[in-house]
């Protein structure tokens, strides 16, 4: 091998290195994104648009909707800000931002999946705030953020089928916060995907009108009857935030999406 190419392949390998690099800082924008909003999370706005900037790996179109979100999220009225998002997240489950709300709901085996979660979080070394449930998006792609590439696509790659789904959702009520979702599919090549989903959302009854919420509170009612403490939390708003992580079907290897811009080693070879 010519010291040429000995050179263009330490080259590709140090872009392949700053793209992966690149890639964590994004999905901690994309956490970032996905938080009730706050004064801090309107300062950073030019700093995230920045690091968006430079991820090659989603699409010019989808770089330049995200940048244009971060912009609206600096000029935009605190409060009113704030008060879509209760409207958006707290308000009916569809667009739950709990990943497992979307597979399970309300199913009682939920307990123990969520234990099996938290310990791989523990084995990894990512310590989960006790304020936090384990499925909750943003804590994902935090942990996300501190696993490798080949990790990052596996996970990703698991919980496609979600994240389509809810990024229909969030279209469907017009939501900023559908750019999310769209762009961890956009990561592994998936993008596509969310296209499936699109005619089925559309049928779906709203479930954050008065009428739905006032028929959640009734069905609650009906229901506290729990016959232990682990029944009470799993019957309670708390308690429907734990979920199962599928594991009937041995996972496909996913990969992130190449630097467009650099040459494969592998294909050099």
């Amino acid at each position: 091998m010519s010291n040429q190419a000995v050179m263009s392949d330490e080259a590709a390998v140090r872009d392949e290195a700053a793209m992966s690099d690149q890639t964590l800082l994004s999905l901690r924008v994309l956490a970032r994104l996905l938080d009730y909003p706050s004064a801090e999370l309107q300062e950073a706005a030019p700093e995230m648009i920045e690091i968006l900037a430079e991820e090659k790996r989603l699409s010019p179109a989808l770089r330049r909707a995200l940048m244009s979100w971060c912009q609206r999220l600096l000029e935009a009225d605190l409060l009113d800000l704030q008060a879509e998002y209760v409207a958006l997240f707290d308000r009916g489950k569809s667009t739950s931002l709990l990943l497992f709300e979307h597979v399970h709901g309300e199913s009682r085996d939920r307990g123990q999946a969520m234990v099996d979660l938290l310990a791989e979080y523990e084995a990894a070394g990512f310590v989960l705030d006790a304020r936090e449930l384990p499925d909750h998006l943003p804590v994902f792609l935090e942990f996300l953020s501190t696993r490798d590439e080949a990790e990052v696509g596996r996970w990703l790659g698991e919980i496609r089928h979600i994240l389509a789904l809810l990024a229909a959702r969030l279209e469907e009520r017009d939501a900023d916060h559908a750019l999310v979702p769209t762009a961890l599919l956009g990561l592994i090549g998936a993008e596509d995907e969310i296209e499936a989903h699109r005619p089925k959302v559309k049928e779906e009854e709203p479930d954050h009108t008065a009428e739905a919420l006032d028929a959640v509170w009734e069905e609650e009612a009906v229901r506290f009857s729990a016959q232990s403490d682990e029944d009470c939390a799993l019957q309670s708003a708390e308690g429907r935030r734990l979920a199962e992580r599928k594991r009937e079907v041995a996972s496909q290897p996913i990969r992130i999406m190449p630097n467009p811009g650099a040459s494969s080693i592998v294909a050099d070879r």
